[in-house]
């Protein structure tokens, strides 16, 4: 129970080449549904906060696409540059709940892989 509700709460994605290389990751709009209201081309702010406690604040767009349908664009730009990040990380938001405002407070962990003993295992990334 404890795990649908936090799935409900968060929202995450492996990253692929072009987000790492554009600093930049893509959500369709079904997976950010719960946190965001659609509205084409219009920007969405992020108040985040990292695993060490450093604040961020991303920003994002909302596209609307004839061919693959609703999404969002997530700028990491300077995030990016900083931590490091590297194909397949994961990056997780989760929601802080503040009240009724429209500008979103999240925590934002990345997880890696590594290969210990032979075995996959993921971490914290905390940089």
């Amino acid at each position: 129970m404890e795990n649908q509700q936090e799935r409900r709460q968060s929202f995450s994605k492996r990253l692929t080449q072009i987000e790492v290389e554009n600093r930049m990751i893509l959500f369709s709009y079904t997976v950010v549904a719960n946190f965001f209201e659609f509205q084409a081309n219009h920007l969405l702010f992020m108040d985040a906060t990292d695993s060490v406690g450093k604040k961020w604040i991303f920003v994002g767009k909302f596209h609307a696409n004839d061919n693959v349908g609703n999404y969002v664009s997530i700028s990491l730009s300077w995030f990016a540059v900083e931590k490091g990040l590297k194909v397949n990380d994961e990056i997780t938001f989760s929601e802080i709940p503040q009240g009724n405002r429209p500008w979103k407070n999240f925590k934002v962990v990345i997880k890696r892989k590594i290969r210990l003993f032979g075995q996959d295992i993921w971490g914290e990334f905390m940089v």
